[in-house]
This record gives structure tokens, C-alpha cells and sequence, in this order.
């Protein structure tokens, strides 16, 4: 009769963790399916989107024009419908080729055309992640697919979903296929402040384990899209570092760790928003060579991506995407229920704030700290095998 009991209580509550995963993912993806749907016929959604900053660098790079100029990237975003304000391409000029084609194109078809790979680049980053951990059964790998960050990515059309793209390749290749592995890193250096303890982690395990091809393969997609960027921008580099020292980028407040406490202690000194980030490499550094002989990619990565998210030196909830593998793993590797329907209920609560919160707004500080509790609350559980 215990036995019974216990078996009833077991299913009992995976029933509700299942029934939790369930809602958040339906809703989540049903709101995205409905955006996704109507981005070709409402020409205004394309127009408000950060996507926009994309098509009119495209437009830029195409008529030989400058892709970091506020002032002529601000009447197209005019001349296409945008209503106030500029959105400017802030990812180094290695990534201009990628908005090139764009240029060619009318604004609805480019974000139509824009949004398809992105939403690719999600599923196939959830593939691979739940690959890694042997394809389990059961509905976890759902959180992923319906993370928030994630699906807000996709509806703004930021490039985020792209880097983790590259993150997963590098998870899932680095061992079997390094030069694949190392080429993959440069969806990863879209967005290059992302990563910067990760990437203070990789660099030494590259140098200790002479992982040559991977470091052969990252340079060989960085030095070919840095050229392609020179012959379409030839003083791209010249100009985007000019950018960001432009005060509307340095005074700009970015709802992260990094930014706030800039702004709270030193307003005036740009440059400190990358404190937390140098702190946090020396400790990716030490937290590496500490685990060196049993160094595991899979599951060490996790909380070295956590907690370059946590520190980076801006960083909107969009670019939260990237913990979805941490999460994912923290998701598989603990048996305790209660903390799979936490974390549903966590991305339901910023579900909730979505219709009446700012991207901008300090509301999101929470998220970032949240989603580092919640994996080391799992892995912390007595549970975890």
C-alpha cells in the first residue's frame, strides 16, 4: 500500500510539472505563431521592431553609405514607419555582411525573411542542447523552446538567437569536430560582450589542451567576415567605435547588473560597466583551472555563461536567450519537481510584465540574478544526480 502511495505522489507531480511546462510553452509560442503570422501584413509591426536597425544598415551598406550614421540610418527608419526615436546596428563590423542582403530588399519581405532563420536557430539550439544530454523523454526541453528571452528575441528580431546558435554548435562539436566547433564561434562573436568570462574560460582551455583547429576555424571566420566588411565599409571599424563613444550610447541606461551600478556610482565613467566583467574572467579563469582534468563543456559551460550574463557589461533581457542551455542542463540533471515547476512560473511572471514594461525599464534586473539562483538551487538539491 506505501508503495502504491508513493507511486501515485510521483505521478501526481509529474503531472503538475507537465501540465506547468505545458501552459507556459503553449502560451509563449501561441503569441509568437500570432506575430509571426502577421509581421508580412502589418507594416507598422516590422517598422517597430529592432529589426529595422538591420535592414537600414543593409540600406546603408548598399548605397556605400556609413552603417553607423545616427542621423541618415534615422530618415530611413522614418521613411519605412518608425515613430520615435533611433535604432542603431551595435554589433562589431564583422557582422555587417549578414545585414547586407537586406538592402536588397522591401522592408516586410527582409523581415519575414529575417525572422524564419531566427526562429531556425532557436529549435536547432534546443535540439542540440537536449541531444547532448541523450534526448530524454518528457517535456523539459519545452522550457527552452518557450523561454521569454528567447521568444522576444524573435519578435524583436535581435540577433541573440544567432549566438546561441553558435553556442550550442561549439557545445556539441568541440570535442568531435573542433574546426566546425571554432567556426561556430563567430554566431558567438555577433555579440561579443556576451561572453566575456566564457570566452577568458576558452581561450586558456585552448591554449592547455592545443586545440589548434578550433582556434584555426574561429579565425578563419573572423578574418573572412572582417574582410568582406572592409570591401562593403572600409572605415567600418572607424566608425562604429566612434558610436559607441557618442553620448547617446554611453549615457544610454541598459536594464543589467553592469550598467546599474555604472550609473549609480559612476555616471560619468563609461568604461566601469566593464568592471564586472573583468572580476568575473578572473574568476572564469580560476573556476577553470580548478575542474582542468575533468573539464566538461556540457556541464561546466553553464555556469560560466550564467554568470557572463550576469555581468555583462549591457545586456537586455533579449540577450537571455544564451542560458537556455544552462537552464536546460540544470532542467535534466535535477529530480526535483518543485524546481522545474519554479522555473516554469518564472518565465510566466515576466510573461505577466511583458504588455506593460519598457525593454528599457529597470524592472529587468531581476531576470539575469534569477535565472543564476535558480540553476544553483538545482544543482544544490540533494536530488541532482
Amino acid at each position: 500500500m506505501p508503495e502504491t502511495l508513493e507511486i501515485a505522489a510521483t505521478a501526481s507531480r509529474r503531472d503538475w510539472v507537465e501540465f506547468s511546462i505545458a501552459l507556459v510553452a503553449g502560451l509563449g509560442l501561441a503569441v509568437t505563431a500570432v506575430f509571426l503570422c502577421a509581421v508580412p501584413l502589418a507594416g507598422h509591426m516590422a517598422a517597430s521592431r529592432d529589426f529595422i536597425s538591420y535592414w537600414a544598415t543593409g540600406q546603408q551598406l548598399v548605397h556605400g553609405g556609413n552603417p553607423y550614421d545616427g542621423v541618415a540610418v534615422t530618415e530611413i527608419e522614418r521613411a519605412a514607419g518608425l515613430k520615435a526615436g533611433t535604432l542603431l546596428m551595435r554589433n562589431p563590423p564583422w557582422a555587417l555582411p549578414m545585414a547586407w542582403p537586406l538592402g536588397f530588399l522591401n522592408l516586410r519581405v527582409a523581415a519575414l525573411l529575417w525572422s524564419l532563420p531566427l526562429l531556425g536557430c532557436l529549435l536547432i539550439s534546443v535540439w542540440l542542447v537536449r541531444g547532448l544530454h541523450g534526448s530524454p523523454p518528457g517535456p523539459i526541453h519545452w522550457l527552452g523552446v518557450a523561454f521569454t528571452p528567447a521568444l522576444i528575441c524573435l519578435t524583436m528580431g535581435q540577433t541573440s538567437l544567432f549566438a546561441l546558435l553558435g553556442l550550442a554548435l561549439f557545445l556539441r562539436y568541440n570535442q568531435t569536430r573542433p574546426f566546425a566547433a571554432g567556426l561556430a564561434l563567430w554566431l558567438c562573436a555577433l555579440k561579443p560582450h556576451l561572453f566575456l568570462p566564457f570566452a577568458a574560460a576558452l581561450a586558456v582551455w585552448i591554449l592547455l589542451t592545443r586545440a589548434w583547429k578550433m582556434l584555426a576555424g574561429a579565425m578563419l571566420a573572423l578574418g573572412t567576415s572582417s574582410a568582406v566588411a572592409y570591401l562593403l565599409a572600409p572605415h567600418g571599424w572607424t566608425d562604429y567605435l566612434h558610436l559607441l563613444r557618442s553620448p547617446a550610447v554611453e549615457k544610454e541606461f541598459v536594464p543589467c547588473l553592469a550598467d546599474a551600478i555604472r550609473h549609480w556610482q559612476w555616471p560619468q565613467q563609461a568604461w566601469t560597466h566593464f568592471l564586472p566583467s573583468l572580476i568575473a574572467s578572473a574568476w572564469a579563469i580560476a573556476y577553470y583551472w580548478r575542474r582542468r582534468t575533468q573539464w566538461n563543456w556540457t556541464h561546466n559551460a553553464s555556469p560560466l555563461m550564467l554568470v557572463s550574463l550576469l555581468t555583462a557589461p549591457y545586456c537586455f533581457v533579449y540577450d537571455q536567450g544564451l542560458a537556455i542551455p544552462a537552464l536546460m542542463d540544470a532542467a535534466y540533471r535535477t529530480r526535483r519537481r518543485t524546481l522545474l515547476i519554479a522555473l516554469a512560473l518564472l518565465i510566466a511572471a515576466l510573461d505577466a510584465e511583458l504588455p506593460g514594461v519598457r525593454i528599457v525599464s529597470a524592472w529587468y534586473l531581476w531576470t539575469a540574478p534569477a535565472w543564476c539562483a535558480w540553476y544553483y538551487a538545482a544543482l544544490r538539491d540533494p536530488a541532482t544526480s
